[in-house]
C-alpha cells in the first residue's frame, strides 16, 4: 500500500485534526518462542484510549466491547495459535502529547501493536509514531477521514466521517442536480462539514449552500427562515454544544422539520432525548446502536457487555472490531509487523455490524451505515431503525496514491 494524500473532511462526532511528531526507537516482537515453534509465546498489545477526560464515555464504549471482543475471537482462551495475548491499557485522556508519551514508553518496551483512541487527534498523532517506528497501528472511535491512507501501519476499526456523510445523502432517492443545504456554526468544525458535504455529495451531482450561524448566536428564528427561503431538496445539520437544544426548537417551531427533509448524526445513548419537540421529525443517520443490526457476532457482542456490567452502545463495534483485527494479525502475522499489515489488508470478517472489509489499498473499514428514527417509549425517546445502507454505497472514495 502506497497512499500518501489525504481527503480533507470534516468530522461529525470526532475532535478536531491535531499533528504531532515525535520520535522512538523501533521495537521488536515481544515474547520468547514457543517451544518448537518459531511463533512467540506472549505478544501484548497496547490499547491507549480515553479513560478519562471529555471522551471517557467513548473509551469505555471502546474498551468494554474489546474486551468481549478478545474473549470472542479466541473463544474465551486469550491465546492464538498457541500465542497468548497480553493487553496493556493505557489513558490518553483525549491529549495527544499524553499519548504519544505513553504510545513511545510502550514502543521503547517492545509493543509493536497499538490500538484504540477516540479522539481524531489523538490518533493522527499515534498513526505518526506508528509509521516511524514501523509497528501496526489500529485507530478507534477517531473519525477523521485523513487516517485513511495516512500510512502503511495504520488502520481502523470503526467508520470515518465521510461515511457519514455519505450516509446523509442516502435519505435522497437521487441527489444528483437535488440541493443540500449545510446547516452548521461558523467555526472550524461547521466550515470543514461544509467542505465535506460539497467533496462527497457535490461530487454525486448536487448542489451544496451552507447556512451558518455566529458560535454566539442564540436566536435562530431568522436562521430557520432563510433555510426555508433557500428551499433545498435536504438540510445536513452539524452542530454542537449548548445552543443545540434552542437551535433545534427554532427549526421545528418555523416548520423546517416539516417542510424539508433535516437529517443529523446520531451520537450514542446519552443525546437520545436532547431534541426536544423535535425528535421525531429529524432523520439520523447512525453508525450503531444495538438494536440497529441483526446477525450472531452482534447478539454475542450485547450479551458479553451486558453480562459484565456494560452498556453497548455508539462505538461498541469499534473495539469488539480491533479485537478481531488484532487476532488475525496474530494469527497470520506472528508478532512480524510487516506480516501483520499484510494479514490485514483485504481482510473479511463478519463484526457485529455484519461483513467488514479492509480496503486494500488504504486501509479504509467498508461496513454498512443506518437511517433511524427517535421514536417515543414512556418518557424517554429510544432509536428505531429505518433502513441500512449498503456498505459500498456509503464507502469513501480511495484515497490518491
Amino acid at each position: 500500500m502506497r497512499v500518501s494524500k489525504k481527503l480533507l473532511m470534516g468530522s461529525v462526532v470526532a475532535t478536531a485534526a491535531i499533528f504531532l511528531a515525535a520520535c522512538a526507537p523501533q521495537a521488536q516482537p515481544g515474547g520468547a518462542p514457543a517451544d518448537g515453534d518459531d511463533r512467540p509465546a506472549e505478544i501484548t498489545v497496547g490499547v491507549v484510549t480515553s479513560e478519562s477526560g471529555p471522551l471517557a464515555g467513548y473509551g469505555k464504549q471502546y474498551l468494554d466491547a474489546f474486551k468481549a471482543g478478545l474473549d470472542y475471537a479466541t473463544d474465551g482462551t486469550g491465546e492464538v495459535d498457541g500465542t497468548t495475548i497480553d493487553v496493556e491499557y493505557k489513558d490518553d485522556a483525549g491529549d495527544p502529547d499524553k499519548a504519544v508519551t505513553v504510545v513511545k514508553e510502550l514502543i521503547g518496551e517492545g509493543v509493536n501493536i497499538i490500538a484504540g483512541t477516540a479522539s481524531s487527534g489523538v490518533a493522527l498523532a499515534v498513526a505518526e509514531q506508528a509509521e516511524q517506528n514501523k509497528v501496526l497501528y489500529i485507530s478507534g472511535p477517531a473519525a477523521a477521514d485523513a487516517l485513511t491512507g495516512v500510512n502503511d501501519y495504520t488502520f481502523r476499526s470503526g467508520r470515518q466521517s465521510a461515511q457519514d456523510v455519505a450516509t446523509a445523502g442516502t435519505f435522497l432517492d437521487d441527489i444528483e442536480g437535488k440541493t443540500v443545504t449545510v446547516f452548521a456554526q461558523d467555526n472550524a468544525f461547521g466550515q470543514g462539514n461544509v467542505a465535506a458535504v460539497d467533496a462527497i455529495l457535490g461530487g454525486q451531482g448536487a448542489t451544496v449552500t451552507s447556512v451558518l450561524v455566529a458560535e454566539d448566536a442564540t436566536e435562530f428564528t431568522p436562521f430557520a427562515q432563510q433555510i426555508l427561503t433557500g428551499a433545498p431538496d435536504l438540510v445536513f445539520v452539524a452542530w454542537a454544544g449548548a445552543t443545540s437544544g434552542a437551535m433545534w426548537q427554532a427549526l421545528s417551531q418555523q416548520g423546517v422539520l416539516d417542510e424539508i427533509p433535516v437529517v443529523t448524526g446520531l451520537g450514542d445513548a446519552a443525546t437520545f432525548g436532547a431534541y426536544g419537540e423535535a425528535s421525531e421529525k429529524i432523520n439520523f443517520l447512525n453508525h450503531y446502536f444495538p438494536g440497529a443490526p441483526d446477525n450472531e457476532v452482534n447478539a454475542a457482542m450485547v450479551d458479553a457487555i451486558e453480562s459484565a456490567g456494560g452498556t453497548p452502545d455508539l462505538f461498541s463495534p469499534d473495539g469488539f472490531n480491533a479485537a478481531i483485527m488484532i487476532v488475525q494479525a496474530i494469527k497470520e502475522g506472528a508478532g512480524d509487523v510487516d506480516a501483520m499489515v499484510e494479514a490485514l489488508e483485504g481482510f473479511e470478517f463478519e463484526g457485529p455490524k455484519g461483513t467488514m472489509t479492509v480496503r486494500a489499498s488504504d486501509h479504509a473499514l467498508i461496513q454498512e451505515m443506518y437511517q433511524v428514527k427517535l421514536v417515543a417509549d414512556g418518557g424517554a425517546f429510544v432509536p428505531e431503525l429505518v433502513d441500512t445502507a449498503a456498505a459500498d454505497a456509503v464507502a469513501p472514495a480511495e484515497a490518491a496514491e
